[in-house]
């Protein structure tokens, strides 16, 4: 982002355009960022900071490169130790890399008593520390800060059913839409009718239901009569600072977990003695030293009777803060250094409500099963591992060494994690362990601002080999295999259960739920550790899966997205989310669904005589209606492309609208008398074509040039011209409107057919057309191919969104929705995550904490799972769900880790799978299934002969298949009662050796 110009750039910026705004990106263009200390956690700072788009970065540290910083900072390599560079020195070319718009200068200067610090009197200031397992943040803005908007949601739009003539009076939303509004928010209200003084005035609310709220006195306003809208009004808020002095005995924290709430306080007692504890001796504690420690907790003891509450002081704490302060947990610099920078970015913006004013975060739950290791294990050995090895002793360093780990996905959340596996030594083992990554994506530039692992001359390369080539240039010594496979049923010959198998867990870094599911079934039925995180914005959730222990990510289900019903996108829309998707409807259907469908039936039909020929013998081919219309219309030149577009706006914009007010006349009134066109229905008007118009004309030139693209017709830039364009248009004999007697589809759970019967008339046309087109010579074969078209969001060339906003903003500006920009638009046509670097690095931090107790073998109680949303901010950890015990009957009983094997042989029946299953676990099947294939079903037909059928030829397994994984169920105790459900049953066709 240019400082001089402003102008955004779109293409790298595009994810986090989403989350931040335009007024927060040009503020942060505009804004000098000084930061102190460039160790494990002030890089991960640094890069968050720079990929979100600074204008100046300075980064000051006045130590020199050590062992110790390879295994916490990741831009500082083996030369820089030998050359004994300065750390701000030897990170900062690495850092400038991220982003070629930010200015990133090095400062080496001490800052002591004698330095001049008068420059830092414009700056808001943040501290941020990781000293072994606990981590600190404080935020200080003045005195008075003020916050544009507090949470970065959209202003939220709510469909009023009624408004009531009292004091006060209160509004009531459509049914089933619940408003999801709070207490004191501001409202601004438009298109009431009868009530209309309330159009364009704002009011404070109170809830008073989940689907009402009251607004205030309306006892002397009009009755109100039908629809309305209200809308949110973001209101700005001040945030009120204390300085350090005070904060120091007086601390307001965020608790992040509700289980410790007394948590924050202790670790803030613990740092402070910590604090002590080095000005007292001119040195931190000694790695693992028991004397220090207790010297420590001494400190601390005495320190809790300055502060304000004098609380109560956890010995734990700060014995182990005393043990590993020495040391450094990078995954937790990588958790706290996302949300450190998203703090800076909120100051320079003044977009999201920042912390006040603590934020603690503490590992004692990683550490306690540690309690009796020597200190010896804690002892540093002169490798790039010392800082880690400090905190959690060598014994889970070399387990972590010798872990076989499956990422799956190289994007945000990928290149984050490969950092810290990286940092971590994990897969670096001598004879065992193994990273093994895979991503089927190549690199587009809209990832640079996030993936940091990639730069622009990877644009177009693999995702998953070039973050397997960077991570190598942190840690020489990873092993890393890398696929490009996309991990699914098609390929689970790669992704075998062998495969799983030798894997010691499973990481996913994925954007999309089904994906998710697929792989935790995957997990579950092979035993095998899941780590899942996610985000989407500011917001960010980790999830851990560990085998027996507790529940999978497929035992809960969020509620499936509401669908937008298919007679509002038709004839209805009362939002632009809604002429949006019917855009993007339009787009698949015009370009790439129908040109597909058209070349399908002429590979299944080569010539169009032979077709002739059959229709006429009254065969029945399909689709061929729909593909003789598309051949007898086919424009052959740019002029007929232009004519198409111009005949299919009228079609879209003016006689769709007037066939709606046709069939629903503007007095049309429902059978309680009430009328038709009311909220949310709204009555739709015809647009007159205007070539004046952008609007107009930027429909015309995008639908024109996709259509020269599908139907493989050249034009040039005289032809894209407005002279030739107005020429065209202005010649186009545009068909006039004639209403007709189709039914309007106005039921709201109607779905959309899957085909539109074809009328004997119908087929008489085509026919007609078919010999008309063989006669011209328009049925040869390059008239009988086209060219489908891939929808693309981000190659602003393609016009694919050009046309989809010309499309949405037209049928808006007909049924009067408020537009949208290309901008907004953008978004919701591509189904685009909004993204940003800082809560990406957050959860991927908070995961490869989360991997170390997994490698660790640790008890169901120290895993966390956490939820955070930075915007607010909240950060919560809560404990993992515990695995749910299905209770069968006569005390037989599973869970979802539980699998029954059964081992059988060549001319083992059905009877005899049923048979063992009863004798080896004392029930017996009634249903038995495989897959969506039901094998065994007593009551339906010919399901009882199967039972002298062998297992092999029920299954048919492929050579290579050793065994089949099959559904059992039981008969309930009761008659009439569903079937009991039972685990998994694990069938080997042979009797495996042991």
């Amino acid at each position: 982002m240019a400082a001089d110009s402003m102008e955004i750039d779109d293409a790298l910026y595009s994810r986090q355009r989403y989350v931040l705004g335009d007024t927060a990106m040009q503020k942060m263009a505009q804004s000098h960022v000084f930061l102190s200390g460039v160790g494990g956690l002030g890089v991960e700072i640094a890069k968050n900071i720079i990929l979100a788009g600074v204008k100046a970065l300075t980064v000051h540290d006045t130590k020199q490169c050590t062992k110790w910083d390879l295994g916490i900072n990741f831009f500082i390599h083996e030369d820089d130790i030998v050359s004994q560079r300065n750390r701000a020195e030897a990170t900062l070319h690495h850092i400038a890399e991220l982003n070629p718009y930010v200015h990133v200068a090095a400062s080496t200067m001490p800052l002591d008593e004698s330095t001049d610090l008068s420059f830092l009197k414009q700056y808001q200031f943040i501290s941020a520390d990781v000293y072994g397992i606990c981590s600190r943040l404080f935020c200080d803005f003045g005195d008075e800060f003020e916050v544009l908007d507090t949470t970065g949601e959209e202003p939220k739009e709510i469909f009023i059913s009624n408004i009531t003539q009292s004091n006060p009076g209160i509004v009531t939303c459509l049914e089933n839409h619940p408003h999801r509004l709070e207490t004191g928010q501001f409202l601004t209200f438009r298109e009431v009718n009868g009530m209309s003084c309330l159009n364009g005035s704002t009011h404070q609310i109170t809830v008073v239901s989940p689907y009402s709220f009251s607004i205030g006195n309306t006892s002397d306003m009009e009755p109100y009569l039908h629809g309305g809208i209200a809308v949110q009004v973001k209101t700005p808020k001040m945030f009120c600072f204390e300085r350090l002095e005070k904060q120091l005995t007086n601390p307001t924290c965020l608790v992040a977990d509700f289980i410790k709430p007394e948590a924050p306080l202790q670790t803030h007692i613990a740092m402070l003695a910590l604090n002590h504890f080095e000005e007292k001796f001119g040195r931190m504690p000694n790695i693992g030293c028991h004397q220090d420690a207790e010297e420590m907790l001494k400190i601390a003891m005495s320190l809790s009777e300055t502060l304000e509450n004098k609380p109560q002081v956890n010995g734990d704490i700060v014995k182990w803060l005393s043990r590993t302060a020495q040391g450094f947990l990078a995954p937790l610099a990588a958790a706290v250094g996302g949300v450190a920078s998203q703090e800076v970015l909120k100051a320079v913006t003044g977009k999201f409500s920042p912390l006040q004013q603590w934020l603690y975060i503490d590992m004692l739950d990683m550490v306690t099963p540690l309690e009796k290791m020597g200190s010896e294990e804690f002892l540093p050995r002169g490798d790039r591992y010392d800082a880690l090895r400090a905190c959690i002793g060598e014994s889970l360093c070399q387990k972590l060494h010798d872990l076989n780990v499956f990422l799956v996905g190289c994007g945000a959340i990928g290149c984050e994690m490969l950092k810290n596996f990286a940092l971590l030594g994990v897969g670096t083992g001598q004879d065992k362990g193994m990273v093994t990554i895979t991503d089927p994506d190549l690199i587009e530039k809209s990832n640079l601002n996030r993936q940091f692992l990639f730069r622009p001359h990877h644009i177009q390369k693999p995702k998953s080999y070039t973050a397997a080539e960077a991570t190598l240039n942190i840690n020489p010594c990873l092993k890393i295999d890398s696929y490009i496979n996309k991990v699914c049923p098609a390929t689970e010959n790669t992704y075998s259960d062998e495969f799983y198998t030798r894997q010691d867990v499973i990481v996913t870094a994925l954007d999309n739920v089904e994906a998710r599911r697929y792989i935790d079934s995957r997990c579950v039925a092979n035993l095998r550790p899941l780590l899942d995180s996610g985000t989407m914005g500011t917001k960010g959730h980790t999830e851990v899966v560990v085998p027996h222990l507790t529940e999978s990510y497929n035992s809960h289900r969020d509620p499936p997205e509401e669908e937008i019903p298919f007679c509002t996108l038709k004839s209805f829309p009362a939002a632009i989310e809604h002429t949006i998707q019917w855009a993007r409807d339009k787009f698949e259907s015009l370009f790439s669904h129908k040109p597909s469908l058209f070349n399908k039936f002429w590979q299944t039909y080569p010539s169009a005589e032979e077709v002739l020929q059959r229709i006429k013998s009254g065969e029945s081919l399909e689709g061929c209606f729909h593909v003789i219309k598309t051949l007898s219309r086919r424009p052959r030149n740019w002029t007929q492309c232009v004519e198409l577009a111009r005949v299919k706006f009228e079609k879209y914009f003016s006689h769709k609208a007037l066939q709606l007010l046709h069939s629903f006349p503007l007095d049309t009134r429902l059978k309680d008398g009430s009328l038709f066109w009311q909220s949310p229905k709204r009555p739709p008007f015809p647009v007159k074509f205007d070539f004046n118009d952008p609007l107009h004309y930027d429909f015309i030139v995008s639908a024109a040039k996709l259509f020269a693209t599908v139907y493989c017709v050249p034009f040039t830039e005289q032809d894209l011209s407005e002279e030739t364009i107005l020429k065209i248009t202005s010649s186009v004999k545009v068909p006039e409107f004639r209403p007709s007697n189709k039914v309007v589809q106005t039921d709201e759970t109607a779905r959309k057919p899957d085909h539109i019967p074809v009328s004997s008339e119908d087929e008489r046309n085509a026919i007609f057309q078919l010999e008309k087109s063989i006669l011209s010579n328009e049925a040869l074969q390059n008239d009988l191919q086209m060219k489908p078209i891939s929808f693309e969001k981000d190659d602003d060339s393609n016009g694919h969104i050009d046309f989809i906003t010309a499309a949405s903003n037209l049928r808006a500006k007909m049924y009067n929705i408020e537009p949208a920009d290309r901008f907004k638009t953008k978004r919701i046509a591509g189904k685009i995550i909004p993204a940003i670097a800082t809560a990406t690095a957050a959860v991927s931090g908070l995961v490869a904490l989360e991997l170390i107790k997994v490698v660790g073998g640790y008890p169901a109680d120290a895993y966390k799972n956490c939820f955070l949303n930075l915007a607010i901010p909240i950060m919560v950890f809560t404990e993992t769900a515990k695995v749910r015990r299905t209770e069968i009957r006569n005390g037989i009983s599973f869970t979802i880790w539980d699998r029954w094997t059964i081992y059988g042989k060549e001319d083992f029946t059905l009877l005899d799978f049923i048979n063992a299953v009863r004798e080896k676990y004392g029930i017996e099947p009634t249903m038995v299934v495989q897959g969506v294939k039901m094998l065994y079903v007593p009551v339906m037909p010919g399901h009882i002969k199967r039972l002298k059928l062998t297992m092999q030829k029920l299954v048919k397994p492929s050579a290579d298949k050793k065994y089949v994984d099959l559904t059992v169920s039981f008969a309930p105790e009761t008659d009439g009662d569903e079937d009991l459900p039972g685990p998994p049953v694990r069938y080997y066709f042979v009797q495996e050796d042991n």
